[in-house]
């Protein structure tokens, strides 16, 4: 049953699936174990290279506390059906299956104890032991759809009953990102959500980067907020921006030439310290007090406020409060698909089922993983969307 077919010379397979990331390969291997068979093609030198370099190479691999809520999406709706049928617990099966050690890192985050490549010979095995055919640096040439789909690369001519796009967002073209799935969607009249970058660092203008470029280097445990959503972590400052996990989850989130809003004492009520405080001290030493000496030193200077603590009018000490609890940072940009994580948008889930990923109007064609316009916050998510959506598309393949 696993054995392809030969039709005119040509191999014919029940499924080709274009990407041998994390969701190409889960799709590979729930559709290998019914008994299908499967090739994959992957245009890289080795599969899997985003799995190899996550998680800082220790691949947070999913999110135990993974809901509808923490993906972003044109449909909110869609995710629910394939996170329902394969949720965080199941790929905990193939981790136990597998003697893979693991630990919560924060927040529901799980990772490797030892190296994400464990997760890349899980699956890679996985496939190996349901018979599907791995093809890597094999660029397609020419896809076509008439009877079957037929597909040109750089290895043969291959035909198969259905297709399945898992070729990845446009995220970190260093590693082979490219926007070949979109193209495809394109060439079937499949509609697509205008991508953007996500989970990325953002810019300072020339202004701000005078001010806060010397900060570099130094993270904070703040509070951020945009478009009524809200993330508290570390943020990060950089020569040319703002990094750390609260600022990459708003990126996903903020719309070009919008603000955000950093609360960098979330825990303290400044203005209730003010008013307490009758002592002479500094601005700056005050703030000190309660924040990192470097920040405490810019944010004073750009208060422009030279009085003791104790002197500050009521007006001042709200103006001061509201630059600790309130700071208003205009982003220049961000720092594009080269440092984003993965991309907001893709092709349209209007246009897919959601029980299965197929295209609605083309038989047999499947788009899974980043490709399609759902996207994960930060801590596991997107690697989870890829397993359910890779296991949903391969259970109907």
């Amino acid at each position: 049953m696993h054995t392809a077919r030969h039709k005119d010379s040509m191999q014919l397979y029940d499924v080709i699936i274009i990407g041998a990331g994390a969701a190409g390969l889960m799709c590979a291997i729930e559709a290998g174990k019914r008994g299908k068979s499967v090739l994959v093609i992957e245009h890289a030198e080795q599969c899997g290279k985003k799995i190899l370099i996550s998680g800082g190479g220790r691949c947070n691999f999913t999110n135990i506390g993974t809901k509808p809520e923490n993906f972003i999406s044109n449909n909110p709706h869609f995710c629910k059906s394939a996170l329902a049928r394969f949720t965080p617990h199941d790929f905990l099966e193939l981790i136990h299956k597998h003697k893979i050690e693991y630990y919560e890192k924060k927040l529901g985050q799980l990772f490797c104890k030892d190296s994400s490549r464990q997760i890349l010979r899980l699956l890679l095995d996985e496939c190996a032991e349901y018979s599907v055919d791995i093809k890597i640096k094999c660029s397609v040439q020419l896809l076509d759809k008439k009877e079957y789909f037929t597909i040109n690369t750089s290895h043969g001519t291959y035909q198969s009953h259905a297709l399945v796009v898992a070729t990845g967002g446009l995220s970190i073209p260093k590693m082979g990102a490219t926007d070949f799935g979109l193209q495809i969607a394109r060439q079937f009249k499949i509609p697509i959500v205008p991508p953007m970058p996500a989970l990325v660092p953002l810019t300072f203008s020339k202004d701000e980067a005078a001010d806060f470029s010397s900060l570099a280097g130094l993270s904070v445990d703040s509070l951020v907020s945009t478009n009524d959503c809200s993330f508290r972590e570390n943020i990060l400052f950089t020569h040319r921006g703002l990094s750390g996990p609260a600022i990459l989850q708003v990126s996903s989130y903020r719309r070009p030439h919008e603000p955000i809003t950093i609360n960098f004492l979330p825990g303290i009520d400044i203005l209730q310290s003010l008013e307490a405080h009758t002592t002479p001290m500094d601005v700056k030493n005050f703030l000190a007090l309660h924040l990192p000496k470097r920040l405490a030193d810019v944010l004073s200077e750009r208060c422009g406020i030279t009085k003791k603590v104790h002197q500050l009018s009521k007006n001042e000490r709200e103006t001061l409060a509201r630059m600790i609890h309130e700071w208003e940072f205009f982003p220049a940009g961000t720092e594009g698909f080269e440092k984003a994580e993965v991309m907001v948008g893709g092709v349209n889930t209007d246009a897919l089922s959601s029980k299965t990923m197929e295209a609605k109007s083309v038989q047999g064609l499947y788009f899974i993983g980043e490709v399609v316009d759902v996207t994960g916050w930060l801590g596991g998510y997107n690697f989870q969307w890829a397993w359910a959506s890779g296991a949903a598309a391969g259970r109907s393949v």
